[in-house]
Formats: structure tokens, sequence, C-alpha cells
């Protein structure tokens, strides 16, 4: 009996697939082994699951054994009421999830930056995921001064005038305040026909939040799949992140079936705890 990739590792299930999806179809062929305890914390970027209400988002992230979370505008609206914003984070607490960030957040006017600063700091972010315009950097930097929270800025990929790749982001950001830095989108960086691998060794003083993905072609055209089906050599990746000791969160953002992505997550996140393992 033949099985394609997919169908072999929904039918093997649980931590067999982490352990097997790994070892049978890792594109690096020679992974080192880490010392005893490194590993990274993997968390969920709530746009994964757009088409779904908070406490989906919630059960969903709890069910992939996932404990950290960065929501997106919808699960959080910008201009929610300070009660609503301390509720919301209350609700994620109560659940054993940690809120660690919003995003990806756009600021686009000086009003735009405030309220990115309220909003994250009612609710209890340490990190903000955003796309701030480039004659904002001065009140961002002032902002990050102020309520110390990291401001971790994305990159977009082709088409994006901000922020197209890793280093564009790092060139407006390396000589200001160490809490402005970058949340690498690997997807986009590949995208961009750029190393993901290469660009998160070049920048890691600065990286602050990853967005973890596959897409199914290098350049332009790349489409999110799930993560070891596609060209982004995700072993490679995860051995970087443990290379460079990575401190932040992982977070899987799976942009493919919004309405029903809860078994494309689960292979990429067994997936990427298979490659744990292995290394």
């Amino acid at each position: 009996m033949s099985f394609t990739r997919k169908e072999f590792l929904h039918a093997i299930g649980g931590s067999a697939l982490a352990v097997i999806g790994a070892a049978a179809l890792p594109k690096s062929q020679a992974l080192e082994k880490k010392p005893a305890g490194s590993t990274l914390t993997l968390g969920l970027a709530s746009y994964s699951v757009r088409n779904f209400n908070l406490s989906e988002v919630i059960q969903m992230t709890k069910r992939l054994r996932l404990t950290h979370l960065c929501l997106k505008s919808m699960h959080l609206p910008l201009d929610s009421s300070d009660e609503h914003l301390k509720s919301v984070a209350k609700i994620v607490k109560d659940a054993g999830l940690e809120l660690y960030g919003a995003g990806v957040i756009y600021m686009r006017n000086e009003a735009e930056v405030h309220q990115a600063f309220h909003y994250a700091k009612l609710a209890g972010m340490k990190v903000i995921v955003g796309v701030p315009n480039h004659e904002l950097l001065d009140l961002v930097e002032e902002k990050v001064k102020e309520y110390d929270i990291i401001v971790a800025i994305h990159n977009h990929g082709p088409g994006d005038e901000l922020y197209p790749s890793p280093e564009s982001v790092y060139m407006k950001i390396k000589d200001r305040d160490a809490r402005l830095g970058l949340c690498i989108d690997i997807g986009h960086t590949e995208r961009i026909k750029q190393n993901c691998s290469e660009q998160t060794r070049r920048f890691a003083d600065r990286l602050y939040d990853i967005h973890l993905k596959d897409v199914d072609v290098r350049g332009e055209p790349g489409k999110s799949v799930e993560l070891g089906s596609g060209v982004i050599d995700i072993p490679e990746f995860i051995k970087t992140l443990l290379d460079i000791n990575y401190k932040g969160v992982v977070s899987l953002e799976y942009e493919k079936d919004p309405d029903d992505p809860l078994p494309g997550m689960a292979e990429s996140v067994g997936y990427t705890r298979g490659i744990l393992d292995m290394l």
C-alpha cells in the first residue's frame, strides 16, 4: 500500500507522528544533537484561526498543547475598552495560556502608535508584532522606553514597501533601543528568495519573535502548506534557532485552510516537535 506524505502522517497520529514525521522527512541530512534541555517555546499566531471566535481559538491552542498565544485584532479588537482588554487577558490566563503578544499591528499614524501600546499594556502583553511606518519610528522608540514593551517588526516579503525582508527591518532599528527588533516571518522571507536560516543567524541579536510556516514554492507565488511539505528546510531552521539560543516564542502562523485549520496545524506542530526530539 502506498501513502502520500499527508495520508501517512495523519494515519499514524499522536506522538508517533511527531517523532516519525521528523525522522522520515528531514531535508537536512546531518542534525547535531543539542545539549540536554535545549528547547523552544512554541505558540500560535491567532491569524491561523481567523475564522473562529476567541473561545474556539483557546480550545484549539490547548488541543495543540501550545502554551503561548499572540492575538490578532479579530480576536481582540484594537479599539476594545480597557475593561474588555483586561477581561480577555484574564480569560486567556485562566485557560492556562500566556497572552504574550499581539499582531500584526499596523501603525500608520501617531494615534495608532499610542493605541497599540495602550492596548498591549492593558492586556499585559510583552511583545507587539508590528509594522510601524518609517516616519513613526522615533515615536515608537519613545513608547518602547516608556512602556518597556518589545516591538518586533514583521517582514512581509514581495510587494511590501516598508519591510520586505529581515534586513530592511534591521537597518531601520539597529542603532535604536534594544527592545526594537524583528519578527522574522520565514514564509515571506523565502518568498523574497532569501534563506530564512541565514537571515536568522545574521539578525539574531534583535530577533524577538518568529512566524513559523512553510510554503509550496520559493518566490513570490509561494502559498502556505503544512510544515515539512513545502520548500523550507524546517529542520535546519529549528537547528538554527537552537544554535543561536533563541529565547522568544516560535509562533505557528498557518494560513492554509482557514475554515478547517486544525488538522494542518496539528500536523505542523507534530512535525516541529518531532524535529525537536531528534535534536
